[in-house]
């Protein structure tokens, strides 16, 4: 059986007093080749638990394993590990070259060793023709391509990147994304990549690690994690527009099962088995925006008035409110209501996705 690249167990950090919980028990394992994105809001732990991986924070209980050797204690240069900023940190007084040979000179390598590695590293990056010129003349995301490189001439086992590309404008942060994906797939690299931004972590990872206060609310593959969250936080937060979210109630009476929510309606059928035990409990019904499809009102699953349309190129966000309900539904831009019109929407029942609302999770289908 082949051991997982890195492993994350039980994980804790606490800061000041032990009052401060920044990471608060997690657990996951990535593959070796594998791009995995911890997404979360800011001062939800992502970068903390990237610092205690590379080794600039020492956690407070649980092990880290690199390869299934536990780095607890192990000082940063010894683990193996690269890490990449937000802000670059290249030495603009330095040629690329220079930048690039930097982390190979500070460990005594030879210097046919360092040349040989530098050169093979510009050549992957597109940078060979650059390799004389001083970092001082290099552009934001050739920049960056320089602190990766510097960072792949070591050889790590992980390469860790926080936040690598928020500072770039957008045209240069798509043809990072690109260059980031074609490293991959050359080099086979395991990555785990921490961003706020989901374009990039739907776009870049395998899988997407979901984080907020300390706890890891969902990891789970990128082509799933939107369409089937594991917790309430999640639904609400993966996603543009993210799902909507109605906390309400299931009543029946043996022979018909509903969701109601205020003066809300919605019809279940009496075999939805993850609802069934729920009658007369809070629960929330969530809808995803792309599933809701514009209808005639008397033919509506939900009926109601237009608030808000916001044109997305070919696609148009329409915000609905039905009593004290408000919903968002994703249509065609070429079919997009008016502001102020009396609309439906239908949703198709096996796209409802159900939630505890004591706990928060999904409740099995």
């Amino acid at each position: 059986m082949t051991l997982p690249k890195l492993e994350i167990v039980n994980l804790r950090k606490l800061f000041g007093d032990e009052s401060l919980v920044a990471v608060d028990g997690i657990d996951f394992a990535v593959e070796a080749g594998e791009t995995v994105a911890l997404l979360g809001p800011s001062g939800c732990g992502k970068s903390t638990t990237l610092n205690m991986i590379v080794g600039l924070e020492q956690p407070t209980s649980g092990d880290i394993r690199i390869d299934g050797r536990s780095v607890i204690g192990i000082p940063p240069g010894k683990r193996n590990v690269g890490l990449v900023f937000q802000d670059y940190a290249v030495f603009t007084h330095m040629t690329v070259f220079e930048n690039l040979a930097f982390g190979l000179v500070i460990r005594g390598r030879p210097k046919a060793e360092i040349a040989k590695a530098v050169h093979e590293v510009a050549e992957l990056l597109g940078m060979s023709n650059s390799l004389n010129l001083s970092a001082s003349e290099l552009g934001g995301s050739e920049l960056q391509r320089v602190a990766i490189g510097r960072t792949l001439v070591t050889k790590p086992a992980i390469l860790l990147l926080d936040e690598p590309l928020s500072n770039l404008e957008a045209s240069a942060r798509l043809a990072m994304r690109r260059e980031l994906r074609r490293l991959q797939s050359e080099i086979g690299l395991t990555i785990i990549y921490v961003t706020h931004d989901q374009i990039e972590a739907l776009s870049l990872a395998d899988r997407i690690a979901v984080m907020n206060a300390g706890k890891l609310q969902q990891i789970e593959r990128t082509s799933v994690i939107c369409k089937k969250p594991d917790h309430v936080f999640v639904a609400g937060f993966m996603g543009s527009p993210p799902m909507n979210l109605l906390r309400g109630e299931i009543i029946g009476d043996g022979t018909s099962l509903g969701f109601r929510r205020d003066g809300l309606f919605i019809g279940l059928s009496s075999s939805e088995a993850s609802v069934s035990d729920y009658v007369g409990r809070p629960i929330i019904l969530g809808l995803r925006p792309e599933s809701l499809t514009l209808a005639a009102a008397h033919d509506a699953t939900i009926s109601g008035k237009v608030a808000v349309v916001e044109p997305r190129g070919p696609e148009a966000v329409v915000t609905v409110e039905s009593g004290a309900v408000s919903l968002k539904a994703v249509v065609p831009t070429v079919e997009r209501p008016q502001v102020g019109a009396d609309i439906g929407l239908l949703a198709a029942p096996s796209s409802f996705v159900f939630f505890s609302g004591e706990t928060g999770r999904r409740l099995a289908s």
